[in-house]
Formats: C-alpha cells, structure tokens, sequence
C-alpha cells in the first residue's frame, strides 16, 4: 500500500506540499527556539525578567514572517512551473 499516488504529477504535488510543511515548520520553529533560549538566557545574567524573552519572540515572528513570506513567493512559482508541465 502506497502513500504516494501512483500519478507523476500527482505525487510532484504531494512532495511539494510535504517539502513546503517541513520547510515552514523549521523555519517558524527554529528562531522562535533560538531567540527564547537566548532571551531566557540574557535574563539569567542581566534579570529584566520576561523582557528578554519577549523581545525575542517578537523578534523571531517578525524573522519568521520575513522568511516564510519569501519562500512563499519562491514555492508559489515552482507551484506555476509543476503547473504548467504536462
């Protein structure tokens, strides 16, 4: 029993969304880890307790969306490409 559809094209689109989910998720994930690691870090050493950690959530969404918006453009044009193959 397959996952993958047996269709070339079908399963191009099925990678593809596969490849975008992973993709997003480490790009959301990762600097929302870092920044809060680093911001709970800052806050052991210098106090000012939770604005470290915040600043660096708000920091790692405003990275995230940045990031994610381009890969967006860039996947919304391989989309137009793979759509556009017969």
């Amino acid at each position: 029993m397959a996952l993958l559809p047996k269709d070339d094209k079908d399963r191009k689109y099925m990678l593809m969304g596969l490849r975008i989910i992973g993709d997003f998720g480490a790009t959301i994930a990762v600097p929302i880890v870092l920044f809060v690691l680093i911001g709970q870090w800052l806050e052991g050493k210098y106090g000012y307790a939770p604005w470290f950690t915040v600043l660096g959530f708000i920091l790692a969404a405003l990275l995230s969306g940045k990031l994610i918006y381009k890969k967006a453009k860039q996947y919304g044009k391989e989309y137009e490409q793979l759509d556009k193959e017969k």
